[in-house]
């Protein structure tokens, strides 16, 4: 069987994460929309004050796992019994601190208490009515009308498998480090196949099976990345590892952040073509 590698561009994986910052699901096929995947980031935990709360400051966050379903979100957690939260289409406008959006709705109490306990901090849920609401910003990459979700930058976010390869060779060879999954870097679609290591990062745009995305800007890496999603306790890779390779501007750079211009549907197989 041949190697997929060295075979022409495909969408590897997919996934969508419909609650910000805790764990999503990887779908064979999803709706995108011009504001990313359907049903992506329309979630989000927020404290008492509105404030949000991620995974940088709660890495135990990323032991949750939340799923689309038809109307909702499923949330699990070991040890849990999951809970199923429908979208508070009548629920009352609470303020929330995440830039460009001001106010989002309030879910039902049931998954404030759900996520309070799972996480031994007091929290809310809370849900984007509209995207359109919030813009990409202009310092990422953003253009009038370009709406995003509750993601941090952008719509979609796109790494490749020959970029992984290197940074995990450079962890083997320089720190004798077990291979990374690609989860740490939390993408919305994975591109495999004959291409140089972070090749993504010249693409002016790309064409995805029957959408087209442009290129918002490359990806910045935050403490995230050096949680260890089984144990859920934070180290220092792959930061230290992308600094000696990686660094420019005081930053550290894995994957490129997408705009949709062409909606459509992404599909695991799909080819993928860069475009100039």
């Amino acid at each position: 069987m041949s190697d997929a590698r060295s075979g022409p561009l495909r969408v590897a994986t997919l996934a969508v994460r419909p609650v910000k910052s805790l764990r999503g699901v990887e779908v064979e096929r999803v709706a995108l929309d011009r504001h990313g995947p359907r049903g992506d980031r329309r979630w989000m935990v927020v404290g008492p004050d509105g404030a949000t709360v991620t995974a940088r400051q709660v890495p135990a966050m990323l032991g949750l796992t939340a799923r689309p379903v038809d109307g909702g979100v499923e949330l699990t957690a070991p040890g849990r019994v999951p809970l199923v939260v429908h979208e508070p289409r009548a629920g009352r406008r609470v303020p929330v601190t995440l830039s460009r959006v001001g106010e989002a709705t309030a879910c039902a109490a049931e998954a404030d208490a759900w996520l309070s306990e799972a996480l031994a901090l007091a929290v809310r849920l809370v849900w984007l009515d509209d995207p359109a609401r919030r813009s990409v910003s202009p310092d990422h990459g953003g253009r009038p009308g370009d709406p995003l979700s509750f993601a941090d930058a952008a719509p979609v976010l796109l790494t490749t498998t020959a970029s992984l390869d290197a940074l995990n060779g450079w962890l083997a060879h320089e720190q004798g480090h077990p291979p990374l999954s690609m989860e740490r870097f939390r993408p919305t679609l994975v591109v495999d196949g004959d291409l140089e290591p972070f090749a993504e990062d010249r693409w002016a745009r790309v064409r995805v099976g029957d959408t087209v995305l442009r290129f918002a800007e490359r990806c910045d890496r935050c403490v995230m990345t050096t949680v260890d999603l089984d144990t859920l306790r934070t180290g220092t890779e792959p930061t230290r590892t992308l600094a000696r390779h990686r660094r420019e501007g005081g930053k550290v750079w894995f994957g490129v952040r997408l705009v949709p211009e062409q909606v459509g549907e992404l599909v695991v197989g799909a080819p993928v073509v860069p475009l100039t």
